[in-house]
């Protein structure tokens, strides 16, 4: 049996610089991790959040373990994952920490409810996962956290934020389908029997 793995040669290593200059050319969903209980709370803004198993239904999140959610998350062992759509950049901004604000602060101005672990989840967002933490693989500066999703909220909304180039973009299933129609070429005509 033929391994399908190599040993790779590097001759330099890879700077911070060039990884993160590369990574900017992967567009990713926008979400806000929220974590902690009552007025015990904070949340980060991620570009990280990925579907792990339909069943049971879990999910991935890579977690800076110098951020302020990390404490909160270990300590209480729950967390959301808020989807954002595509009008949701303030709060993208906010939990990024652009105005500086931490902790409890960052949750005003938007209307929260709680699920079954108790943790925030933002009432109008694309979609919301309440998660308990299964497991959790700490690497370098990161944490790959598992969740499980106890319970989830979807809306109606089609518009999602993503990140791509250092810049917030908007993509709408409804217009992005209208703008690919228009620049679409059309197929070329079958000639019928004469």
């Amino acid at each position: 049996m033929n391994s399908a793995f190599r040993t790779i040669s590097i001759d330099r290593e890879v700077s911070a610089g060039d990884f993160r200059g590369a990574m900017r050319h992967l567009a990713g969903g926008v979400s806000v991790i929220t974590a902690g209980r009552a007025s015990d709370i904070t949340g980060m803004t991620v570009t990280s959040v990925s579907s792990l198993s339909a069943d049971p239904p879990s999910l991935i999140v890579s977690i800076n373990r110098g951020s302020s959610s990390w404490p909160l998350l270990k300590r209480y062992g729950f967390f959301g994952v808020n989807i954002l759509t595509a009008d949701q950049v303030d709060i993208a901004e906010r939990f990024a920490g652009k105005d500086g604000s931490k902790g409890v602060e960052r949750f005003a101005g938007a209307e929260w409810i709680s699920r079954a672990s108790g943790v925030p989840l933002l009432a109008d967002a694309l979609a919301a996962a309440d998660c308990e933490v299964e497991d959790i693989v700490e690497r370098h500066s990161h944490a790959i956290v598992i969740g499980r999703v106890l319970d989830l909220q979807v809306s109606g909304r089609t518009a999602a934020l993503a990140y791509w180039q250092g810049q917030y973009v908007a993509i709408d299933q409804d217009e992005d389908a209208i703008k690919l129609a228009e620049v679409s070429v059309p197929a070329p005509r079958v000639r019928r029997g004469v």
